[in-house]
C-alpha cells in the first residue's frame, strides 16, 4: 500500500543552488566527513566507480565514528553497485535498503521505482536534486559528459519534512522506525515546501506545477531531461503562451541516455511552437536537470514531469519562494539557453523526411509503452 504525504509551506529556510557534479560532489562528501550524528541517503542511480568509491570511503569512516549511516537504493537504478562494494559498506555498519528488488513474479510492479535523490546529514542539512552516485555526473571521458545537473543544499525547518519523507519509506519497507527529526530553527528568508509524487496514487508535483502554470503572468521556464508531458500540462503551456506568458522549454539535445525519448518527444513540438512556446535543445552535454521557474516560484528535484515518472515513480521536489534564489535559477537557465539550439517553427517544418519518419515511429512505440499498466 502506498503512503501519502502532504507537506505545508515552511518559512525560515536557507538554500544554495549548486550546479554540476564538479561542484556539488565535493560539498556533499565534505558534509559526510564533518557529520557527527547521522547520514541518511536515498538515490535512484548508484553504480560502482570513482565517485562512488569516494562516497564509500566517507560513509565507512562515518559508520566507524559511531554515526547512523543508512543508504536506500533502487532495485533497478542500483543494480550496478557491485557486490564487493555492498559488502564493504555492510561490514562497516552501513545499513543498505534495496527498494523493490527486480523479480519476474512481480510483472509490471517491477516498473515501480524510487527515483528520489536525497541526502540528510545530522538532521539539519539536506541535499536534494537530480544527481545519482555515478561517474556520469562527474567525469568527462566521453562526448556529452559529465551530465549537466543541479543539487540544492538546504537548512531550516523544511529539513524536518524531508526526514519524515525518508523515514516513512524506510518504515514502509522495513517495518522499523528511524529517529524522527525536529522542527529546526529559522535560518534564512526562503519559503519552502516538500512536494512529492507516488505513482498514480499521489500526483502532487504535477498538480502543483499545473496550478502555477495556470496562474502564471510573466514567465514559465522549464528544464527537463525527458520531455513526455501529460496532455493537461501541454495544454496549460500552450494557453499560457497564447495569453503572452514567456514560455521556454530547455530540453535535452543530442546527448541523452534515452534516445527513443529524444525522438518520441518531438511529436509535441508542433502545437507548442504554433502557440508561441519557445523550445531550446541543450548541446554541450546531457541536460539531466529538472528545474522549473514560474514567475516568483521555483521547483527543483527528481521529477521530469513525464508520463513514465508520474505513473510509476516515487519523486521528490522542493518548491521555493525567495526572490534572490529565483533570480539565481533564472540566471542559470539563461546561461544554459546560450548553449542551446533553438527550434523555430520554420526550422521545424524544414527538417528532413527521414527525421520525420524516425520521430513518428518512436512516437507510436512510446504510446504503446505508456499504456502499460
Amino acid at each position: 500500500m502506498q503512503y501519502r504525504r502532504r507537506f505545508k509551506w515552511r518559512a525560515g529556510n536557507a538554500v544554495e543552488l549548486i550546479v554540476d557534479g564538479e561542484q556539488f560532489f565535493p560539498i556533499m562528501l565534505d558534509s559526510i566527513r564533518q557529520a557527527s550524528h547521522s547520514v541518511l541517503m536515498e538515490f535512484y542511480l548508484v553504480s560502482s566507480g570513482q565517485i562512488m568509491d569516494r562516497f564509500i570511503i566517507e560513509m565507512i569512516a562515518a559508520a566507524r565514528r559511531g554515526l547512523m549511516v543508512r543508504l536506500m537504493i533502487d532495485g533497478f537504478g542500483g543494480r550496478k553497485l557491485s557486490e564487493p562494494d555492498r559488502l564493504r559498506l555492510e561490514a562497516a555498519g552501513v545499513v543498505i535498503l534495496v527498494y523493490n528488488p527486480l523479480k519476474w513474479s512481480k510483472l509490471t510492479q517491477n516498473f515501480a521505482r524510487d527515483h528520489r535523490k536525497l541526502m540528510i546529514v545530522d538532521q539539519t542539512l539536506a541535499f536534494i536534486g537530480g544527481t545519482g552516485l555515478t561517474d556520469e555526473y562527474w567525469l568527462a571521458e566521453e562526448a556529452g559528459c559529465p551530465w549537466h545537473e543541479v543539487m540544492l543544499s538546504l537548512r531550516g525547518p523544511v529539513v524536518c519534512d524531508l526526514i519524515e519523507l525518508y523515514n516513512a519509506l524506510w518504515k514502509r519497507c522495513t517495518a522499523t522506525r528511524l529517529p524522527p527529526g525536529s522542527l529546526g530553527a529559522e535560518v534564512g528568508p526562503a519559503m519552502m515546501k516538500v512536494c512529492t509524487t507516488e505513482g498514480l496514487y499521489q500526483q502532487g508535483i504535477k498538480l502543483s506545477f499545473l496550478q502555477q502554470v495556470n496562474q502564471s503572468s510573466e514567465r514559465i521556464w522549464l528544464a527537463t531531461a525527458y520531455f513526455m508531458p501529460s496532455r493537461s500540462l501541454r495544454r496549460a503551456l500552450r494557453r499560457a503562451a497564447l495569453r503572452g506568458v514567456d514560455v521556454r522549454l530547455i530540453l535535452a539535445g543530442p546527448y541523452t541516455d534515452q534516445p527513443w525519448v529524444f525522438h518520441a518527444s518531438k511529436r509535441y513540438y508542433q502545437r507548442l511552437l504554433s502557440a508561441g512556446v519557445k523550445i531550446f535543445e541543450y548541446q554541450p552535454r546531457f541536460l539531466h536537470a529538472k528545474v522549473g521557474v514560474v514567475d516568483d516560484w521555483s521547483s527543483i528535484g527528481s521529477c521530469n514531469l513525464d508520463h513514465w515518472n508520474l505513473r510509476w515513480n516515487l519523486e521528490a521536489n522542493i518548491e521555493i519562494r525567495e526572490p534572490r534564489f529565483v533570480d539565481q535559477v533564472t540566471a542559470m537557465l539563461s546561461a544554459d539557453v546560450q548553449h542551446c539550439s533553438e527550434i523555430t517553427e520554420k526550422a521545424w517544418h524544414a527538417r528532413p523526411w527521414h527525421r520525420k519518419i524516425r520521430e513518428y515511429i518512436w512516437s507510436l512505440i512510446s504510446q504503446i509503452v505508456l499504456r502499460i499498466r
